[in-house]
């Protein structure tokens, strides 16, 4: 039987984490973010390399480090887990975290498909923990501006969207991150991997697209999972979004832009820099600068609904959804023809 969870309990007043994983992100973001939200503290660490826990428990003041999930989540005296691991750890970390009566963030993106997926969110419903996904872009400045224009009718009709994402990554086969180039591990590639949050925003921002084509290839590396991809999706509303994004080039693009028939928005690059914002024929620089740490508006959330008892911004049905268009990407280019999504 699962335990009550903490959160339930009357006289609770900060949330204990323990972080799973001890990687870039977790130590990067993710684990100074923890320590520095308010009404929270890091109480253990778990990770299978022994010295990466040491290190990161070390420098956080967390009394608590485990090389072993199973023995960490049975002993800890946390409220809430971070899986910052690998997707295929993913859902059964997952539901092994809510079934022992704590809350969990997970780490983008849910999973390794929508099937796979589909037990945990049962498993959240069932067990009154909080449960949600590390889509923080959610949380940027220029994502609340763009909804905001949008529901206000100031883009017109939307028309189009454009976007862009692409870098160089080339692992050897002994980096500790080779398994992002492994689709038994990571369920893709750079679609996976970094086209996850840009799918996370737009669908936020949209909805579902009601269809897509794509083609995902090897142009350079010679991997299981693509470093090529482009995808064309069609909106709810009509509107024709393209996608580009890859891990085939040493330059780097990141941008975003969304075209209305009064007004365009303009984000390049997407995650810093001035934002653009276009009515008729009159452009305005905007700086909606994000916050240092792009994981500390999310732990903070996180943090709250626990406390206050609310919904986290990025529940698993929500991140759930980018893993069916993730799907449909696959499937199109596998089948080369348009694949239809849910309504």
């Amino acid at each position: 039987m699962p335990r009550i969870p903490s959160a339930m309990s009357k006289d609770m007043d900060k949330v204990r984490w323990l972080l799973v994983g001890a990687g870039d992100i977790a130590r990067k973001r993710v684990a100074p973010a923890m320590h520095d939200a308010k009404d929270a503290e890091i109480v253990g660490v778990c990770s299978r390399r022994h010295e990466c826990v040491q290190a990161l428990a070390n420098e956080f003041d967390a009394s608590e480090s485990y090389t072993d999930f199973d023995e960490a989540l049975e002993a800890t005296q946390a409220d809430a887990v971070y899986l910052a691991t690998p997707v295929y750890y993913h859902v059964d970390h997952a539901i092994k975290t809510l079934q022992s009566g704590k809350h969990v963030l997970i780490e983008k993106p849910l999973g390794l498909n929508a099937r796979e997926c589909e037990p945990l969110l049962n498993a959240a419903t069932q067990s009154g923990c909080k449960a949600a996904c590390a889509y923080y872009r959610r949380f940027f400045p220029r994502f609340e501006m763009a909804k905001q224009m949008i529901e206000a009718g100031e883009f017109g009709r939307v028309v189009s969207v454009r976007m862009a994402y692409h870098a160089w990554f080339d692992p050897s086969p002994d980096d500790p991150k080779y398994w992002r180039v492994q689709k038994a591990k990571a369920g893709g590639g750079a679609l996976y991997d970094m086209g996850s949050h840009m799918f996370d925003f737009l669908i936020a921002l949209f909805g579902l697209p009601q269809c897509v084509y794509a083609r995902c290839e090897n142009l350079v590396h010679n991997w299981d999972v693509e470093d090529s991809a482009s995808v064309v999706m069609i909106l709810q509303n009509g509107a024709q979004v393209v996608f580009s994004c890859g891990w085939n080039s040493q330059t780097w693009r990141h941008e975003m832009e969304i075209i209305g028939t009064k007004a365009r928005l303009t984000w390049s690059p997407f995650d810093s820099g001035a934002v653009l914002k276009t009515v008729g024929r009159e452009t305005e620089s905007l700086d909606l600068p994000n916050a240092q740490n792009v994981h500390g508006p999310l732990i903070e959330d996180f943090v709250q609904a626990v406390l206050t008892n609310r919904a986290p911004r990025v529940p698993l049905e929500a991140a759930a959804q980018t893993n069916l268009l993730l799907d449909a990407i696959y499937q199109s280019s596998n089948e080369k023809r348009e694949i239809s999504l849910p309504s």
